[in-house]
């Protein structure tokens, strides 16, 4: 299902998430300027790389050894491809603007940022030893959607569902196309071999229920919006 918008309007502009979505562009326009072999280099030095993070050592802050935890914070706006950054931007889109409104634009901000950390966390648990870089905003992204789904059950998605070989719109309860989406990433993790998967599944679950977790537990002040 290709979500295309939501039925809550916020009061306030969602500076922040358009903020974020244009640095996913603008960095994936820059990524575009290297050549295969430089953006390998690119990716090896700026995407997470679990062995690394396995390995680190909490001693190494002490020693200013950083480096290693760098990539939790630069994976989340690197993607893979066209097709991989606009997923992902859609996703962020049409629910990331009621979470800003919930939180305020600096609380909106960290959350988003402790999301893509978790997700990545959680990645890295998964699969430990792994050498291959992972990218993407998917981690931190899931962690929104999970947000919205504890936040906004009740609200409606318009989507584009495929039905057989034709795509038609649809209206379905936000409860329902968050959980299906879940349901999905779930499958696929549960169902995939480490090491051997192209997509990151396990950051998409662990970001999903890290964000669910904090506004099941913590319920951010409400406001008011408006249905349309």
């Amino acid at each position: 299902m290709i979500p295309l918008r939501d039925s809550i309007r916020p009061r306030r502009r969602p500076f922040v998430n358009w903020l974020i979505i244009g640095i996913n562009i603008y960095a994936f326009i820059l990524q575009l300027s290297l050549s295969p072999a430089e953006l390998q280099q690119f990716f090896q030095q700026f995407g997470i790389i679990p062995a690394r993070i396995s390995g680190f050592e909490f001693s190494m802050l002490f020693t200013g050894t950083w480096t290693p935890l760098l990539p939790l914070f630069t994976a989340m706006f690197l993607h893979g491809g066209w097709w991989h950054l606009l997923g992902n931007m859609l996703y962020l889109w049409v629910f990331g603007d009621n979470i800003e409104d919930r939180l305020g634009h600096l609380g909106y901000l960290i959350f988003y940022l402790l999301m893509g950390i978790a997700a990545s966390l959680t990645h890295v648990w998964s699969d430990p030893t792994s050498t291959v870089p992972m990218i993407g905003a998917s981690g931190a992204v899931a962690g929104v959607l999970g947000a919205y789904f504890i936040t906004f059950p009740r609200a409606r998605v318009v989507a584009l569902v495929p039905v057989f070989f034709f795509l038609t719109f649809t209206e379905i309860k936000a409860v329902y196309f968050l959980f299906f989406w879940f349901l999905l990433q779930a499958l696929s993790g549960l169902g995939s071999i480490p090491g051997a998967q192209a997509v990151a599944w396990w950051a998409h679950i662990g970001g999903f229920i890290a964000g669910a977790l904090v506004f099941f537990l913590f319920r951010p002040g409400t406001r008011n919006y408006i249905r349309y």
